[in-house]
């Protein structure tokens, strides 16, 4: 949990200020009292201080984070006494981050130099730089961080309660100030009351896409929300936190969301909200939201603004999520389905997303991630996907050419939010313009596939776009889907911008670039590796980075390979000069490379002429950080000085004379001789004054070029959303083809038709071990097949395979993907509910029985007449009697009360008996869409030998085989015959005092 506050009020830090009273006394480092400073005003986040070519921490932060960060620790050595600190290079600040951030979940307070202006350097008694905190990184809040799981969205969600009664004394116990600061799970909360039908405001983005979501919805709705959304951090007002026992934070324990409390702010107004979007919020969408979400929208971006601490930020407008249009997933289906993780291990492997994504770009892999969240109810959208998925299936070489112009794009959405939010840099410009580029050949392969009708179309209406005029007939709503893709993506605007970057950027340059940051790398690691040599000790030198020992030695020229590495100094010495823009990119740029290439000429003349007059043919023109521009010479022409070579070199005139007074010596060896001339200082003071003048320009074409692109802002995002979702249509294509699916039928009946369905991911795991699966049919809701099945069988036999792949299969079928079956005609379902399986709560002080008994109610309550209902084993957590009760009235109120599809998986060979006795089956006469009974069922050789018959068959199973499934999973045989006695004596019996008999007819007792 954070808490956002101001400085701290209480009892002073452990390493406090030293007050203006004792100006005399001995201080701090300004640079230590810069981090103390920020440390107390930023007291919930880690400080980390630039000093240079280092990131370091200060004080008990240092202690603390030291190593958990693997740093080490040391003793700074100051006149108020020792200060602790760690630190690490500044290129290595995203590995740290991760750990803090995304590992340890801290917020993290990044605080840069800034130079300080003539005014300000007198006030500071003329320290260079101040150190102010320029952004705070947040779980919630990353950008474009290296570690950033670049197929899933980071989403920060904001709640609003409002009118909800929070009592004084619900954070009784709690002194004042005591939440502040510390970042932990929530684990202390139990709610205190019935508050689940209190409605409340969502909202929730991703600061690296620019996406910007609201929803209202209820605290008894939050759970399945939060499964869908999966934010990596929550945001609450600040009121909330001393009211530590309302059940909303009850609600956020169980998953162990981490939390925030800030401040509401001012942006309470839709109105408010403009200057943050990169468009206007359209009239009718605006009238959509609730007073909830608007509060909710408000504290989200409040806080974020606080995060980045002034940084731009462009989002897009706020979509109103609507749970109508899609279908719901509740938390313990999405769980217990393992849609996007195995429920055994938590793992990416094994699940259904894993089953299915074959999308080629990070964009398309996190929006197929969203479709399995939340899958569309609309028949319009669903046929729309199909149909896409069909064409790309029909034409291979289509759907092949259109998965490597994919492959050459970049991940558009965050590269445009990085311009969005003033962070952009050339490298993403080239990526920008290679993805517009590949939008242009996509476009262009999609045309020339269209049928010769559409194609007319879709090129007259290109033509009129291009000419700015409206197209002469709306497009029918029957058109072919490759021309609505096509229509979508806009590139008039967006291909004079690749035109621009591709002109103006030098991408060699930038690559030459790159290898001399590389090289300051390493320069930095050799350093740091000497001082570990010079004062620490060997196991210091293990805390280095991975690989620091051979960067180090290429950097110093001591590898084993013979090339040495020029180091920064020495590459700027010889006159190289990294441009990232080309000399063409502006005409002030052209004009001053004009210049820069004069100047060099001269330079060329004038060290010619030089070393004629000098007699000194080692003679080079040089710059360096201490001595500016130096006549340079080595060997056999360092023994003797200028002057004297020039006066032997030149006739005894007051003009050689006063030669001879330009040459001034300022340093010498016996190898080498460093002096001043005034015509070299004098074009040495031109070239630097041209040099500083390209790179303004260069920055300026550069500032145009970040302009155009965000002025490109809708264009390029809807574009991006193009190739995302053609990416999945191509993905969807490919995997029908791979595994052989099927294109589902969908319509607005209650009926799901599966005939010869398959397990997505179980088939698979079957198929690496050489194994096939066995296909079953489902035909829930079809006329005279029941609207709920009750499946009976051995344990192992298939049931909860079964029941699980119907329910995947709906899902697949309701994202646009083909599904795994032979044939499939599935009635659109509005929500998934699977009660399979269960754990218990230790914590809330729930038993297994009681946690399945709690999201049975669940879906007893919400289930409607167009859900699709999986549960297995209910009752199990308790005696058969019992349990067998529970399990028939469960049944009993899916049929009479929800009517909804179900498919009801039980032991209790008592559920199928009062089944029957209540006339619920069709041959019994029940009512049309009532329950149907199947089965799988055990085949028994003569040897004893046996194997599971997956097969469902019409029927009710009243024997488990459990004691088949002991043995195999080794219990003694011992064990086992004991089992078998008493079961063989206890059949039949029916009386409670039957265990005990049963006992004593076997001998055991």
């Amino acid at each position: 949990m954070v808490v956002l506050s101001g400085p701290a009020a209480a009892a002073p830090p452990p390493h406090v200020l030293q007050d203006e009273d004792a100006a005399a006394a001995p201080a701090y480092p300004t640079v230590v009292l810069q981090a103390r400073g920020n440390m107390q005003k930023f007291d919930n986040c880690v400080l980390l201080t630039r000093v240079g070519g280092f990131y370091e921490l200060y004080f008990e932060q240092a202690d603390e984070y030291g190593p958990l960060l693997n740093l080490k620790v040391a003793q700074k050595k100051t006149n108020a006494g020792a200060v602790s600190m760690a630190g690490f290079p500044f290129f290595q600040l995203d590995r740290f981050l991760k750990i803090l951030v995304q590992d340890l979940n801290r917020h993290v307070a990044i605080a840069e130099e800034f130079p300080n202006d003539a005014s300000e350097k007198v006030k500071s008694g003329g320290l260079l730089h101040d150190r102010k905190v320029a952004r705070i990184v947040t779980p919630g809040t990353l950008i474009d961080e290296n570690f950033m799981d670049p197929y899933a969205n980071n989403y920060v969600m904001a709640i609003h309660l409002p009118g909800v009664e929070l009592s004084n004394d619900a954070g009784a116990g709690a002194a004042p100030g005591s939440q502040k600061a510390h970042h932990h799970e929530l684990d202390d909360v139990h709610p205190d009351g019935d508050e689940s039908s209190a409605q409340i405001g969502l909202a929730w983005l991703d600061l690296s896409t620019g996406y910007f979501y609201t929803q209202p919805t209820t605290l008894s709705a939050l759970p399945s929300v939060l499964s869908r959304v999966a934010p990596r951090e929550i945001v609450l007002d600040e009121v909330l936190e001393s009211h530590r026992n309302h059940e909303i934070l009850s609600i956020l324990t169980d998953e162990k969301h981490l939390l925030t409390y800030s401040p509401p702010g001012e942006l309470l107004q839709l109105s408010h909200w403009e200057p943050m979007l990169e468009a206007e919020i359209p009239p009718a969408t605006a009238g959509s939201f609730t007073d909830n979400e608007v509060k909710a929208g408000g504290l989200l971006l409040h806080y974020v603004k606080d995060r980045l601490r002034g940084l731009s930020m462009k989002l897009q407008p706020p979509v109103r999520h609507e749970s109508m249009q899609v279908m719901n997933i509740d938390k313990n289906s999405m769980r217990s389905l393992e849609i996007k993780q195995t429920i055994r291990d938590n793992v990416f492997r094994g699940s259904l997303l894993h089953a299915v994504r074959r999308t080629v770009t990070k964009g398309g892999a996190r929006l197929l991630n969203e479709w399995l969240s939340s899958p569309s109810t609309s028949l319009e959208v669903i046929n729309f996907r199909q149909e896409l998925v069909a064409r790309f299936i029909q034409n291979p070489d289509l759907r092949d050419a259109i998965i490597v112009l994919l492959r050459r794009s970049h991940d558009c959405q965050r590269l445009v939010q990085r311009f969005a939010l003033n962070r952009g840099d050339p490298d993403d410009l080239l990526r920008l313009a290679s993805t517009i580029r590949a939008s242009n050949d996509i476009v262009a392969l999609l045309s020339s596939s269209l049928p010769s009708p559409s194609k007319t179309k879709a090129k007259a209406k290109a033509k009129a776009k291009a000419n700015g005029e409206a197209p002469a007939s709306t497009i029918p709503s029957e058109e072919d889907c490759l021309s609505t893709m096509i229509n979508r993506i806009s590139l008039k605007q967006p291909l004079k911008l690749a035109q621009r970057i591709q002109d103006a950027i030098d991408e060699e340059g930038l690559v030459h670039q790159h290898e001399l940051e590389d090289s300051q790398a390493g320069e930095m690691i050799a350093l740091a590796q000497s001082v570990v040599k010079t004062e620490g000790t060997e196991d210091d030198g293990l805390l280095l980075p991975k690989g620091a020992t051979a960067k180090a030695a290429a950097v110093a020229g001591t590898s084993t390979t013979k090339r040495k590495s020029a180091s920064i100094r020495d590459y700027y010495g010889e006159d190289n000069e990294v441009w990232i823009m080309k000399p063409g990119a502006s005409p002030d740029l052209t004009r001053l490379h004009s210049e820069l290439a004069h100047h060099f000429q001269e330079k060329v003349q004038l060290t010619e002429t030089l070393r004629a007059r000098l007699n000194a043919a080692s003679l080079t023109l040089k710059w360096t950080p201490g001595l500016g521009h130096i006549c340079h010479v080595k060997g056999k022409d360092a023994r003797r000085s200028p002057e004297e070579t020039n006066d032997a070199a030149a006739a005894t005139t007051e003009a050689a004379a006063a030669e001879a007074m330009a040459f001034k010596t300022l340093s010498s060896s016996r190898t080498t001789r460093a002096f001043h001339h005034p015509e070299w200082t004098i074009l040495g003071e031109r070239l630097d004054k041209v040099r500083f003048q390209i790179r303004a320009e260069e920055q300026r074409v550069f500032a145009a070029l970040r302009e155009q692109v965000v002025r490109n802002l809708v264009k390029l995002r809807r574009n991006a959303s193009v190739l995302d979702e053609l990416d999945i249509a191509t993905s969807f294509a490919r995997l029908a083809v791979e595994q052989g699916l099927t294109r589902p039928t969908l319509n607005n009946t209650q009926q799901t038709v599966i005939v010869g369905g398959r397990h997505p991911t179980v088939e698979g795991g079957l198929a690496e071990q050489g194994r096939t699966f066995q296909r079953n049919d489902c035909l829930v809701g079809a006329p005279g097949h029941g609207r709920l099945w009750l499946i009976t069988g051995p344990n192992m036999a298939g049931k909860s395979t079964f029941l699980r792949q119907n329910a995947l299969t709906t899902i697949l079928a309701q994202i646009g993907c083909y599904v795994p079956a032979d044939y499939a005609e599935l009635g659109i379902v509005d929500a998934i509910f699977s009660r399979v399986g269960s754990a218990d709560n230790l914590y809330h002080d729930q038993s297994t029985f009681m946690v399945e008994m709690l999201e049975t109610a669940a879906i007893l309550r919400q289930a409607t007449q167009r859900s699709f209902v999986i549960m297995d084993e209910i009752g199990r957590g308790t005696t058969p009697e019992d349990g067998a009760a529970v399990a028939f009235a469960s049944l009993h109120h899916l049929v009479h009360v929800n009517k909804c599809r179900g498919l009801f998986a039980t032991h209790f060979h008592a559920v199928a008996d009062l089944v029957s006795e209540q006339r619920m089956r069709l041959e019994d006469g029940g009512a049309a869409g009532a329950v149907e009974m199947y089965c799988t069922d055990v085949e028994e050789d003569e040897h004893g030998g046996f194997v599971y018959v997956h097969k469902l068959r019409k029927g009710t199973n009243r024997k488990s085989h459990a004691l088949k499934v002991a043995r195999l999973a080794g219990l003694p045989e011992s064990a086992i015959r004991i089992a078998q006695q008493v079961l063989e004596s206890s059949e039949g019996v029916e009386s409670r005092g039957s265990g005990q008999q049963a006992l004593e007819s076997a001998g055991i007792v």
